[in-house]
């Protein structure tokens, strides 16, 4: 069998390779070539890129096998995740790679700032002595404001507090509490602005953040300020900054990123009060080796048909080792559900009962729903398109939690409701030191069966001679029965044999024992 094939479109510390292991089949292209990517995309299984390749809906259209876009950093303004969504395709970066160096980035441009080391750097380099012209500023006893408290914000005001400021902070996200904890007060924006000797950014990029230090903003500050940005370029207006200052109204500023890269024509760059640098923040040795080697990681999971926490299109999150055997059972009762169902699945409810309902078990509606549309679609399902297969069918999904299960430790529950109006309810649960999994109900009749690779399930008016006549028709078709459960709700009742066979069984054959049995319903069910 041949290797998934991984494409490597720009450089890539060695780790990467090494993290990636000899599983894989490793190519290499310029992923800032156009003409080139496009090229070699066509039969990878997953592209490892980092800030220049740009990867959109013509080059995942290219991408004909196309499983995981892998970012090794960060950002991801040059991956359109949107449109790898729609194509089914996971998005994975390396979100913690880089905060260290991030972090002490955005620290070594405000103490560049304070102190004016780089044009007296630029003054000693044309033989120049001005310690007179570029005398600086103490940190000490002034106000830091940091504006984004999240990872990299929060190891700014840890590093900067050590050089006795006042830390304060802006973060709608963050509570007073968390805040004052971390020993930073928490301010509402123009009260930050106007406090604060120097500021430092570290929000997102988004449609709220792109120019959220305008030129209204700069209004407010201190003319001593110092701002900082190493976050992302556009979140401080470069014109507004420059003209403030220009103007005096503003002290220095410390840039790493631009509105638009690669930067080097700046009117910024003219000024004696800006130190500039060329979008360095994850440019370390140890974040680079980091990114390689989470994202490769994250490959070898997504092409494992593992759920991957860096995923950005895929919810789930951090799975606990405790649900990680019920993800399967799930997407198993998934694909065994539509199996069975008498007509269009209209609603799926997903029941997590008992010691896991206490867990994020979010994951186990999505691969219940990846295993449903395995059995109604062609193309192929993953868990980042399942969602979006839902939604444009009209399939309404639901997840419930309940602590109380009688009878089994653990239990996932599936229901489903049809277009007819019709009804259908499956169950089941993990047992022994290998996690098996075993289907323990059908509509209100219990089971205890192992899921196999190869099921057969017929509902009928319980009589006697249906086991017999099950086997002969199975034995003459040359289909070993491995195990067999019977369940009924009363003698005469309602009733349900349930197999698990050694080989695929054929519709004609299904169609075969149902006839012969008078069943209500039969369903060969393969889970391969």
């Amino acid at each position: 069998m041949s290797k998934p094939i991984v494409l490597i479109a720009e450089e890539l510390s060695p780790a990467t390779i090494d993290a990636l292991g000899p599983d894989f089949e490793i190519r290499h292209t310029d992923g800032a070539d156009r003409t080139a990517l496009l090229r070699d995309i066509g039969d990878v299984d997953a592209i490892l890129v980092r800030s220049a390749t740009q990867i959109d809906a013509e080059a995942l259209a290219a991408a004909k096998n196309l499983k995981v876009v892998a970012r090794a950093g960060v950002g991801l303004d040059n991956v359109d995740v949107d449109a790898a969504t729609q194509a089914g395709v996971m998005v994975v970066n390396a979100p913690t790679s880089n905060i260290v160096s991030a972090a002490e980035l955005a620290v070594a441009l405000l103490l560049a700032s304070a102190r004016n080391i780089s044009p007296a750097h630029s003054a000693l380099q044309q033989g120049e002595w001005k310690r007179s012209k570029y005398s600086g500023v103490e940190l000490a006893d002034k106000t830091v404001g940091v504006v984004g408290l999240g990872r990299i914000g929060l190891l700014v005001a840890q590093r900067l507090s050590a050089f006795g400021v006042r830390l304060v902070a802006y973060d709608p996200f963050v509570q007073p509490a968390r805040a004052a904890q971390l020993g930073v007060k928490l301010l509402p924006l123009d009260e930050l602005l106007a406090q604060s000797d120097f500021i430092t950014v570290h929000l997102p990029k988004t449609k709220e953040t792109v120019g959220l230090i305008d030129a209204g903003a700069l209004k407010l500050v201190k003319p001593s300020v110092h701002i900082i940005n190493a976050a992302r370029g556009g979140i401080v207006d470069e014109q507004a900054l420059y003209d403030a200052l220009a103007e005096g109204r503003v002290a220095g500023a410390g840039l790493d990123v631009y509105a638009k890269e690669p930067c080097t024509d700046s009117p910024l760059f003219t000024l004696d009060n800006v130190v500039a640098t060329p979008h360095l923040g994850a440019s370390t040795d140890e974040a680079q080796e980091k990114a390689g080697i989470a994202v490769a990681k994250s490959v070898r999971q997504a092409l494992a048909g593992e759920l991957v926490p860096d995923a950005v299109n895929v919810k789930g999150g951090v799975i606990a080792e405790e649900v990680r055997p019920f993800i399967e059972l799930a997407e198993h009762l998934g694909r065994i559900a539509t199996s069975m169902a008498p007509s269009a699945v209209a609603q799926v409810t997903v029941e997590a009962l008992g010691d896991i309902s206490a867990m994020d078990v979010g994951v186990l509606e999505l691969s219940t729903l990846k295993g449903m549309f395995s059995v109604l679609v062609d193309d192929p399902v993953s868990y980042v398109n399942a969602p979006i297969l839902a939604r444009d069918r009209g399939v309404v999904t639901t997840l419930v939690t309940e602590g109380d299960s009688p009878d089994h430790r653990s239990l996932v529950r599936v229901r489903m409701a049809c277009a007819d109006g019709q009804s259908l309810v499956v169950a089941g649960t993990v047992f022994g030191i290998r996690d098996s999994a075993k289907l323990v109900e059908v509509d209100s009749l219990d089971l205890d069966l192992p899921i196999s690779e190869h099921m057969l399930v017929f509902r009928y008016e319980d009589k006697p001679g249906v086991v017999g006549v099950v086997g002969q028709v199975l034995g003459d078709a040359g289909i070993n029965i491995a195990n067999m459960q019977v369940g009924r709700d009363a003698a005469g009742g309602l009733a349900l044999i349930a197999l698990t066979v050694d080989s695929a069984v054929d519709q004609p054959t299904v169609d075969a024992i149902a006839a012969r049995i008078g069943a209500e319903s039969g369903a060969a069910i393969d889970l391969v």
